[in-house]
């Protein structure tokens, strides 16, 4: 970090607009995959109006296959090759990227996740970008004190932190010291024209499909969903569970699923692409997630217009609409969505009832169009304040 600070770095790279010309939006992440982040800022970056926003995107690394493949072709992209900010090629990444903003001269650096935000905020500062932005979706389950520490170091870099959920403004102001003022609430949207073709569930079938799309996170809480699956199928055996995502704990998941001999009633089907063609087969989609800001999966099952069951955290009761929309149970309570699977395939028409509302709450306030227009009106407004 040390050499970030050089003073011979200290090169401005943008002058004020004219109101009439885009906001020019630098974005800035580690690399590209299909994570929930990830695909937000891929769909934002798609989505905006070039007329109102200009953007650019920033790697620190981005060099595997796939976040090479992810990379918008409409969008001016850099790849610093920068694996480890603590490594002998972060001066020359820190000059490469001075020079790729003295070409496109952002007024406005928008941050993710760590390694970003302390490498991309000094930086910024120093090449005089007006506003540094940091984006925190999540609730800072993760964060230990180490992270708290150099969050606080950076904290001066930071104009704005960005975050998707009433619950992520709360966590930044009574945990990270953050204040109200700086802190601003954006939420995200799904596409929903990928969920056209859709069916509402049928609970009544003789084989009814449980689902679940998520990383194989330990906060994901798959080992739980695993459990409750085993209780299940004692009481139901018409139910076949799915879960569609690929990560760190599918070794340990695998054998958890051997111990609990779940054979396959229970399948871990990886990485899957279309996800809206997976929930298609999917009766009963549940998130039974420890922790989540504003889940892209939820967005997704009630796009689908999927009966869903979601762990009350986070955002879900809001986007729910407080049960309104599918079924809240209590984070880690597995008894309690055994009942409510149970009281589903008792009620197909109220599971179905759960989908047609979980679908029409999306459409109404959580599109892919509303939550562009958020944005564009928020840098807009940001770029028109007094410096």
């Amino acid at each position: 970090m040390s050499a970030l600070l050089a003073p011979r770095l200290m090169f401005p790279v943008t002058a004020p607009a004219p109101a009439t010309e885009p906001v020019r939006v630098c974005f800035m992440i580690d690399r590209l995959s299909r994570a929930g982040t990830e695909t937000q800022l891929l769909a934002l970056i798609r989505s905006l109006d070039r007329s109102r926003v200009q953007p650019t995107l920033v790697l620190l690394d981005g060099e595997d296959d796939l976040s090479r493949d992810l990379e918008p072709a409409d969008c001016p992209v850099v790849r610093l090759g920068l694996r480890k900010l603590a490594s002998a090629n972060a001066l020359a990444a820190a000059r490469r990227l001075r020079t790729f903003w003295q070409q496109c001269r952002p007024e406005i650096l928008q941050v993710y996740f760590t390694d970003s935000a302390y490498f991309g905020a000094p930086l910024a500062k120093m090449c005089g970008i007006r506003k540094v932005l940091r984006v925190r979706n999540n609730l800072g389950y993760w964060l230990t004190r180490r992270h708290r520490l150099l969050g606080k170091l950076v904290r001066p870099f930071v104009d704005l932190t960005l975050t998707n959920t009433d619950a992520g403004k709360q966590a930044l102001v009574t945990r990270d010291g953050a204040a109200p003022d700086d802190v601003a609430v954006l939420e995200n949207g799904v596409d929903t024209s990928r969920f056209k073709r859709f069916m509402l569930p049928d609970t009544s079938k003789k084989l009814v499909k449980v689902g679940c799309v998520a990383n194989l996170r330990t906060v994901k809480n798959i080992d739980g969903l695993m459990r409750t699956a085993k209780a299940a199928l004692a009481k139901h055996p018409q139910l076949l569970f799915e879960v569609a995502g690929e990560g760190e704990q599918r070794a340990q998941l695998e054998r958890l699923h051997a111990d609990l001999g779940l054979g396959d009633r229970f399948v871990l089907r990886g990485s899957v692409s279309d996800v809206p063609g997976f929930l298609r087969g999917v009766d009963i989609a549940v998130l039974p997630s420890h922790s989540e800001g504003m889940s892209n999966a939820l967005l997704e099952y009630m796009a689908a217009g999927r009966a869903v069951i979601a762990t009350d955290v986070g955002a879900n009761a809001q986007l729910l609409d407080n049960g309104r929309c599918g079924v809240l149970v209590p984070s880690g309570d597995e008894a309690a969505i055994v009942s409510a699977i149970g009281a589903l395939l008792a009620n197909p028409l109220q599971a179905a009832g759960y989908g047609a509302a979980a679908r029409r709450r999306v459409a109404a306030e959580y599109s892919r169009e509303a939550m562009t227009k958020r944005f564009e009106a928020y840098y807009r407004n940001l770029v028109s304040r007094p410096a």
